[in-house]
């Protein structure tokens, strides 16, 4: 079998993709050759099959082959039955808008760490007189493509969210949709290949903690992370490391005008991608297995489980 066309990793990643994963180095290749056999006989999906973006599956199946098929099959399942959010997303002086709000960032990851890629997200700086609910949602499908071909660390170690409250008021709560909250979370547990490991909460009123809480008992007990709220930059740096966070937060990575400026390079550098994307998905009628639906999707419920906050 020849050597697989992926990313090398850092020491300290292959350490957890081996330990956690299930990684055997000398196996990789094999098991890409496996799940890309698999999709070639599926009659019903349309689904990349380069080896970078099929490993990003087996990493996040921790190697279950049966796990990385189910995974693809629904993250391109998601795609057909989910339009507004997965297709069409070309980067074009809208989108290029929408990044430079900073309303959603992921901050830079240094090389040779094994530290989860952390992203942050500040709903307030959403323009939602100019835009909709579906293009916020949209454009952050958008970075979790980019993040899933091009973040190892995602991958590998899992991702942190950090939500900063500042300024949020009714007027930006009222255009949230617990239907898209359900969608969300169908896909973080069935289709994407990264992990959330974490949420953070700074700046966050009682009652933005009301509805944040309400909003997270949506996900389901087979995402499980720890939700941490914090009152100060001081107290939020204790848990993710100042090293991670930028000058705005009270640490020392790149600045968030920095981070927009390198984002927008590097959207527009995968735009190819996004050009390629939109002839990927599913035909249900061409299933061999029970159609999934719209409706069949958001009625798989699992046990809501009790929120671990601090």
């Amino acid at each position: 079998m020849s050597k697989p066309n992926i990313r090398s990793l850092c020491d300290e990643l292959q350490k957890v993709a081996k330990e956690e994963l299930n990684e055997i180095e000398d196996c990789i290749g094999d098991n890409i050759e496996a799940l890309r056999d698999w999709i070639h006989k599926q009659r019903h999906l349309r689904a990349r099959t380069d080896d970078q973006f099929l490993v990003a599956f087996l990493r996040g199946s921790k190697y279950s082959l049966e796990k990385a098929k189910s995974k693809i099959d629904y993250f391109y399942t998601f795609k057909t039955l989910m339009p507004e959010y997965c297709c069409n997303k070309v980067i074009d002086e809208k989108w290029l808008n929408i990044l430079r709000t900073g309303f959603y960032i992921r901050f830079p990851v240094f090389s040779n760490t094994a530290a989860p890629t952390i992203c942050l997200s500040r709903y307030a700086k959403f323009d939602f007189k100019r835009y909709t609910i579906t293009d916020l949602v949209k454009y952050q499908f958008i970075i979790m493509d980019w993040l899933v071909n091009n973040d190892d660390n995602v991958i590998i170690s899992g991702y942190v969210g950090i939500i900063d409250l500042s300024d949020v008021g009714l007027s930006h709560i009222a255009h949230f949709d617990l239907n898209v909250l359900k969608k969300g979370r169908m896909f973080l547990e069935k289709g994407a290949p990264g992990r959330l490991k974490e949420l953070h909460l700074i700046n966050c009123p009682k009652e933005a903690l009301t509805l944040i809480s309400l909003t997270i008992s949506c996900l389901n007990e087979k995402l499980p992370m720890k939700i941490h709220v914090h009152k100060t930059f001081d107290d939020l740096s204790k848990h993710i490391g100042k090293e991670h966070l930028p000058a705005e937060y009270g640490g020392t990575n790149s600045s968030i005008e920095e981070i927009i400026a390198q984002t927008e390079k590097d959207l527009l550098a995968f735009n190819d991608y996004f050009k390629e994307d939109d002839q990927y998905g599913v035909t249900e009628h061409l299933r061999l297995e029970k159609r999934i639906s719209t409706e069949t999707l958001l009625g798989i419920e699992g046990s809501f489980r009790k929120l671990s906050i601090d």
